[in-house]
């Protein structure tokens, strides 16, 4: 038997994102949502990997190279260089 914990239809906001560096590639969709605490949904279009993230996350290296299964620490910089200016800065009230 399921019980259902929720059913919602949403029109979200998709920013796209592609770029490359030397060391590595990048295709990423930033799903902005009301849902997640306010963080938006980053989807490696790559791997199908996703988390939820907001610009305070970007500052754990070791979660970024978990969460993506980026390589090595360049790639994680590269990759928090880009999500940077796109993920929202929430306080730590709007979190949980």
């Amino acid at each position: 038997m399921l019980d259902q914990l929720y059913d919602v239809i949403e029109s979200s906001n998709v920013n796209f994102v592609g770029c490359v560096s030397e060391a590595s590639r990048f295709d990423f969709a930033i799903v902005y949502t009301s849902l997640f605490y306010g963080k938006p949904l980053v989807v490696c279009m790559q791997t199908g990997r996703s988390s939820p993230l907001c610009a305070d996350d970007l500052q754990d290296m070791d979660l970024m190279r978990s969460k993506f299964q980026l390589p090595n620490a360049q790639a994680a910089e590269e990759l928090r260089a880009l999500l940077r200016n796109r993920l929202p800065v929430l306080s730590s009230s709007e979190q949980f």
